[in-house]
């Protein structure tokens, strides 16, 4: 009877040690489901919160973008409009300088050829002063006279004379270049 009563404890009592352990397993089971359950939903929530913050930046990077393109727009037309301006007031200052000048327009080709003339017409005109004034008294007359007569009566020195007379000098031109500077302003 005692050896079956200590069987029977011993039973008992493996019984209840088995139970206990079957029960840590399972709370050691249930502990390992639910730290894997939370350590998913934490790699879910991060890659959520990467691919979230991926499209910011790329909407970032977007606005970015259409900002440096409507600038560099905006800039192309600043210079459009600012090269626009420029070429309008050089074609009044040359319109200005045609209508103020005796010569037509005045190109750096044409100003170095007009600047050669008035030197050189500078230099004969002194030479040629005696000779002026003593036909300023046959010219007066003809500057009452028709323009064709006048001109068929000029002798060929008369005629130089008097369109070197008529040409612009640097002064004139240069009047002339400050103030459409001026107004153009």
């Amino acid at each position: 009877l005692r050896t079956e009563e200590r069987q029977r404890l011993a039973r008992e009592r493996r019984e209840e040690r088995e139970k206990q352990h079957a029960a840590k397993e399972t709370q050691i089971l249930e502990k390992e489901r639910k730290a894997k359950l939370q350590y998913e939903k934490q790699l879910e929530e991060r890659q959520r919160k990467l691919k979230e913050q991926k499209q910011k930046e790329e909407q970032r990077r977007a606005a970015v973008e259409e900002k440096r393109k409507q600038k560099i727009e905006e800039e192309k037309e600043r210079y459009e409009a600012v090269m626009h301006r420029t070429l309008e007031r050089n074609q009044r200052l040359e319109t200005r300088q045609k209508r103020w000048s005796w010569g037509g327009s005045v190109t750096p080709d044409s100003e170095s050829k007009t600047a050669g003339k008035r030197s050189t017409s500078t230099a004969n005109l002194k030479q040629t002063e005696a000779v002026v004034n003593k036909r300023l008294s046959s010219s007066a007359a003809l500057l009452n006279a028709p323009d064709r007569t006048r001109r068929s009566q000029l002798s060929p020195l008369d005629s130089s004379v008097i369109s070197r007379l008529l040409a612009p000098t640097q002064a004139s031109l240069a009047r002339s270049k400050s103030a459409a500077t001026l107004s153009a302003d």
